[in-house]
């Protein structure tokens, strides 16, 4: 089946793209979620003018995106968790609690911009990514210190 993506989909392609997806994909995920349209005749005619919109759309996140990524390069964030012995944490800190406390400061980001590949779980320094736009990331300083 055809569709029109509305919004990004990792793996899958960009907004304003024609792509080729399994029906119950479509029907079951990406058209639910306001993800995709149809690719209809009527819709292929819309494209362009959605193109349009998905253009300045695309270049206000983008700017955003750098900003915030400018903002968020000295950024450093402090966590204090039980541990146990050899710095091994009961339990760990995820990208969710990584979104909370950039909140905290006044940051808005998503937690699933929160690049983790597996949750922190040894006391010590950590570089996280932040995947803020397709082409534009930041790192952020985060310390686990043992709770006393």
């Amino acid at each position: 089946m055809q569709i029109i993506l509305q919004e990004d989909v990792e793996k899958l392609g960009t907004r304003g793209q024609v792509v080729e997806v399994a029906e119950g994909y479509a029907r079951n995920f990406l058209l639910p979620r306001k993800l995709a349209l149809e690719a209809s005749a009527g819709n292929l005619k819309r494209l362009e003018k959605m193109r349009a919109v998905f253009a300045k759309r695309e270049a206000t996140e983008r700017a955003d995106a750098e900003t915030l990524g400018g903002l968020l390069g000295n950024v450093s964030l402090e966590f204090t968790r039980r541990a146990g012995e050899n710095d091994q944490l009961f339990g760990s800190v995820t990208s969710a609690d990584i979104a909370e406390a950039l909140a905290a400061q006044g940051y808005t980001v998503d937690k699933r911009k929160v690049a983790l590949p597996e949750p922190i779980k040894l006391v010590g320094e950590f570089q996280v990514p932040l995947k803020l736009h397709r082409e534009i990331g930041a790192n952020v300083k985060v310390v686990v210190k043992k709770e006393e």
